[in-house]
């Protein structure tokens, strides 16, 4: 509108300070005035400005009915989809939580964690609770994003039957690891105060300090610079582009929960097989052990006591199996079942983030347009009825009071969606990790088969030495 050459808007561009393709109002002004000394033939420059001690000069701009058909153009090419890789996502942040509890008496009465984050370098300490805080104050902050979920704080009573304490404190304490985890890898979350409060933070009240965090950043709705705009950045056919997705999702979500249980149901295996290799080369030992005489019954041909003798050293390579089993159940827990429950996690946020949108937002706007509608009709029903004038004023006011409130919630439904379709893509982002989790769990059976084959090779072996060959790999059933 200010037709100036394409050099000289470049070089006011250069005089104006913007940060992602945004202008303060200082540096707005500092441009308009600009454009119009270069509209009256003068060259473009901050000194320029400095040696003017009169009011600055208006830019021609044409009729403002002209401008107001102009549409701001946004500073992104595509706000709406998120530029992100797997690998990005993991190359983040990784937060170690160790426990570290405390002994007051016989049992555990308090248990502390120590994160350590790989992004910031730095250990703090926290306790659930701190944990708590954070997911609550997350949940005010994004409500339209895909917050996880915690673990539970304490164990049901039913619980404790089939479990003990410490398997239940350390289940608590991975689930709080992959929540972290999943929190400092998000793209919003990872680059918000909240989270680096959180991972950084080494003060006395860290809860404290959570919460007036939280207030001074206020939610993401009233910070965020396409909340007003949102619905012009979703496509046409957003809702059924949502169905389809979460139709998939929950179907991915349940296959993902199968393969969990299976792939867990392995690794116990693992557990009960080392088990079993131990107190199988236990009962050879104690056989082995058995120093009493042979009865005079026994041939005396008998070979049973130098057998006897060599059982006893057999503990040791089932011993050394029994390791190799437990080693690989704890590999198949680490590197399988653990991947797999990250990805849960993810997945189960997500549904828990769509019936926030449709059990909240939604049900919210459709509460304010039925009491629009009630006030409305209050409304014509008062004018019929010639009332008060201060009755009908009264409702005047509720109604144009509503009508903002219904605009707002139109708004905060257009981001809401915006935001399930960004962090659609985000889990989708997420699928490739199928593959980490099936290279986890091949690598896993291949160390742990090679490392286990290499024993049972030297026990067949020794088993060749100590019985002459006749070790029942050829006896006849």
């Amino acid at each position: 509108m200010s037709d100036i050459s394409k050099l000289t808007s470049n070089q006011i561009a250069e005089h104006v300070d913007s940060t992602d393709g945004f202008l303060s109002k200082l540096s707005f002004y500092k441009a308009l005035a600009l454009i119009a000394f270069a509209q009256q033939g003068k060259q473009p420059t901050l000194k320029l400005l400095e040696n003017c001690i009169q009011e600055l000069p208006k830019p021609q701009l044409g009729e403002p009915r002209e401008l107001n058909a102009l549409r701001m153009q946004p500073a992104q090419d595509d706000v709406l989809t998120i530029s992100e890789t797997l690998d990005k996502l993991l190359d983040r942040d990784t937060v170690q939580v160790e426990l570290i509890p405390e002994k007051k008496g016989l049992f555990l009465k308090h248990v502390e964690y120590q994160l350590t984050s790989q992004r910031y370098k730095i250990s703090v300490y926290r306790r659930y609770s701190d944990f708590d805080i954070l997911h609550e104050v997350l949940l005010q902050r994004f409500a339209y994003r895909v917050v996880p979920a915690l673990p539970p704080k304490r164990m049901l009573k039913a619980v404790l039957t089939s479990i003990s304490e410490r398997e239940f404190i350390e289940g608590r304490r991975r689930a709080l690891g992959r929540f972290i985890n999943l929190v400092a890898r998000h793209p919003l979350f990872s680059e918000d105060e909240l989270v680096k409060t959180f991972l950084t933070f080494s003060g006395s009240d860290v809860q404290t300090k959570l919460r007036d965090t939280c207030k001074k950043l206020g939610d993401e709705f009233m910070t965020n610079r396409t909340a007003t705009l949102a619905k012009e950045y979703l496509p046409a056919d957003m809702q059924a582009q949502f169905a389809t997705s979460r139709e998939m999702i929950r179907n991915i979500h349940s296959s993902f929960q199968k393969l969990r249980d299976r792939a867990e149901k392995m690794a116990e295996r693992s557990k009960e097989n080392a088990t079993d290799l131990l107190m199988f080369g236990r009962e050879l030992s104690t056989l082995g052990s058995d120093a009493s005489p042979l009865p005079s019954l026994a041939s005396s041909l008998s070979t049973w006591g130098t057998l006897r003798q060599s059982l006893k050293s057999l503990s040791v390579e089932f011993a050394v199996l029994s390791d190799k089993a437990s080693q690989q159940g704890r590999r198949e827990e680490d590197d399988v079942v653990e991947k797999l429950n990250l990805f849960l996690d993810l997945l189960q946020s997500y549904s828990d983030l769509c019936e926030r949108h449709e059990r909240g937002v939604l049900h919210e706007h459709q509460k304010a347009l039925h009491k629009y509608s009630i006030l409305k009709r209050q409304m014509m029903s008062a004018t019929v009825q010639s009332k008060e004038q201060v009755s009908v004023e009264q409702l005047e006011s509720r109604i144009v009071q509503q009508e903002s409130a219904i605009q707002t919630m139109e708004l905060r439904n257009y981001f809401s969606l915006f935001c399930l379709h960004q962090e659609t893509q985000l889990l989708f982002t997420y699928l490739p990790i199928t593959s980490h989790i099936l290279g986890a769990f091949v690598n896993s059976q291949v160390q742990g088969h090679r490392e286990m084959g290499e024993v049972w090779n030297e026990l067949q072996l020794k088993l060749g030495c100590l019985f002459g060959g006749k070790n029942g790999l050829k006896l006849p059933i």
